[in-house]
């Protein structure tokens, strides 16, 4: 009796000191941390949707911002001064500032567009001065008006631009499923294209909006006019105004009037704001979420870029407040400048390199405050290292239909490309985010609190997971 029960105590040694009992207990190892950490992503959702922390970050910004957060003026200053306050409160041991030379610019306050009929009658059009537009000197100027469909089309143009007013008139593709594509395709003539019609002669540009929807609401931006160009003014008209003024000039009309008073009034300040906390194990890795503070001046910057900024305060809002520590250093960065020149992002990375610093993963979030549905990934060189951890712990997020594109990162952290970490881009849904982008709509009564939150709790998951196993 007693030699059987000994051969049975070594037959179970023996199988479990096998390479298959050692696997099979790895495995279960394995399957442990993930149910600990599926519980965990849980646990930051439910707490996101209970609190309501990212809306009411965003409520309190545009507050205390006192609404948009223009580059140079004091509302951007304020907003500045409550991130700080914010970050200190999330629990972060080091805030610091990072100052940048920012142009301002301003808008002015009788910016116009008037459609010049036969009869000498003038008729307004809904219009907004473009960032970086001229102005007119106070007074209205009249011409011709000559459209364009793309801004090649100006360097080939045959006839004489000198006098005239260009109007560029490519609308978004309808077509493509994703608007950041049609965005992409129709942006260059509202960047760039007033700069070329400058050098052709041209008086005025007026551009069409770039939105998705039609309306009469138009969208600002950035213009961007070389060394040596004399700023002109540079309108952007609605989407319905443009289909209703092309159609006009096919019929024969071919007169506009433009004034504005906007220009630059020199160089002043913005500050980038950083909130840091130092990793236990991996110090010298850094994690980066952030968004850009400043906005256009026309709303409230609610989707761009309030969203992103209070996405990414409150997703490490939700990892303290569980107890969690960081293995690797977790910075938190609201960018300044982002709308009108970028400012804010290059100097970042220009104080990162001097450093020598290394960012391990960089997530931005600029695409507004709807429902989480993707990340997007972008490396120096090649992905595969980086794909082989990010499909490993991605399971976990697919819970939560969130997929994996490679659609670029963001704006702010794309000069960080040269450390060689890993750029990631936040993707809500983006239907609906031209219809609001850099307009009158972009206010907070556009953003639903529901999907805000959402988008915290998806980054602040994204951000355990790659501090917990790295990449």
């Amino acid at each position: 009796m007693i030699k059987s029960s000994l051969y049975f105590l070594f037959c179970i040694a023996a199988l479990y000191s096998s390479p298959f009992a050692r696997c099979q207990s790895v495995h279960s190892s394995l399957e442990v941390e993930q149910e600990k950490d599926a519980f965990f992503i849980k646990r930051i959702h439910e707490e996101a949707l209970a609190s309501n922390g990212a809306y009411d970050l965003l409520t309190n910004l545009i507050k205390a911002s006192g609404g948009h957060r223009l580059s140079g003026t004091s509302n951007y200053d304020r907003g500045a001064a409550f991130v700080e306050e914010a970050l200190s409160k999330i629990g972060f041991e080091h805030i610091s500032t990072q100052p940048c030379d920012v142009v301002r610019w301003a808008r002015g306050e009788d910016d116009a567009v008037h459609i010049i009929h036969a009869n000498g009658a003038h008729e307004s059009i809904p219009a907004v001065a473009l960032g970086n537009s001229g102005h007119s000197d106070d007074k209205a100027v009249e011409g011709e008006v000559v459209i364009f469909y793309h801004i090649d089309s100006v360097d080939t143009y045959k006839g004489d631009l000198t006098g005239k007013i260009a109007f560029f008139a490519r609308p978004f593709d309808q077509k493509l499923i994703n608007t950041f594509r049609a965005y992409s395709g129709a942006v260059a003539q509202r960047v760039f294209g007033p700069n070329k019609a400058a050098k052709r002669g041209a008086i005025a540009t007026i551009v069409r909006s770039m939105a998705s929807n039609l309306d009469d609401h138009p969208h600002t931006g950035v213009t961007i006019f070389e060394d040596g160009v004399d700023p002109i003014p540079a309108m952007a008209i609605s989407t319905l105004a443009a289909e209703r003024l092309e159609h006009m000039i096919t019929e024969g009309l071919l007169r506009v009037s433009v004034k504005s008073s906007s220009g630059e009034i020199g160089i002043t300040s913005d500050d980038n704001v950083i909130g840091e906390l130092s990793g236990s194990d991996y110090p010298d890795e850094i994690i980066l979420a952030g968004g850009h503070l400043d906005s256009w001046d026309i709303g409230d910057g609610a989707h761009d870029d309030g969203s992103g900024c209070a996405h990414v305060m409150e997703a490490f809002r939700l990892l303290l407040d569980t107890g969690y520590k960081p293995k690797r250093t977790w910075r938190c960065v609201l960018f300044a400048n982002e709308e009108n020149g970028l400012a804010g992002g290059l100097e970042y990375a220009r104080l990162s390199n001097e450093r020598k610093e290394f960012h391990l993963a960089a997530i931005e979030s600029d695409a507004g405050g709807f429902t989480p549905k993707a990340f997007s990934f972008v490396a120096q060189d090649s992905l595969v290292n980086y794909m082989k951890a990010i499909n490993r712990i991605w399971p976990l997020l697919e819970a939560y239909s969130l997929d994996i594109q490679f659609t670029g990162s963001g704006a702010d952290i794309s000069p960080l490309k040269s450390q060689g970490g890993l750029l990631i881009g936040f993707r809500p849904d983006p239907q609906r985010y031209f219809d609001f982008h850099h307009s009158t709509n972009d206010n907070l009564s556009n953003v639903n609190p529901r999907e805000l939150n959402l988008g915290a709790a998806a980054i602040a998951s994204l951000i355990y997971l790659i501090d917990k196993y790295g990449l």
